[in-house]
């Protein structure tokens, strides 16, 4: 029973893959997809021109982010109180 646990416990971490890291910065709202040998998305453009420009004559495409956090905008009814010293 104990060699099949440890059996099932090997086979299971053997399986598992790298973990991949988020391949959008939500910082910015544009980001050029890039393809050929290495496939990889470059999110640092604030307009879809601006993507363009630098896709032009490149195997790429410019995307928008879908992980683009945008600006935050403050709560309703919310109100900043002085701080008292």
């Amino acid at each position: 029973m104990r060699s099949l646990a440890l059996a099932i416990l090997a086979i299971g971490a053997a399986s598992i893959g790298p973990a991949v890291a988020q391949t959008y910065d939500p910082a910015y709202p544009v980001c050029l997809h890039k393809y050929g040998p290495v496939t990889y998305y470059e999110c640092r453009y604030t307009s879809l021109p601006q993507c363009n420009a630098s896709a032009s004559g490149r195997a790429a495409m410019c995307v928008i982010n879908p992980y683009f956090a945008g600006v935050k905008e403050p709560r309703a009814g919310y109100r900043r109180h002085r701080r008292v010293y």
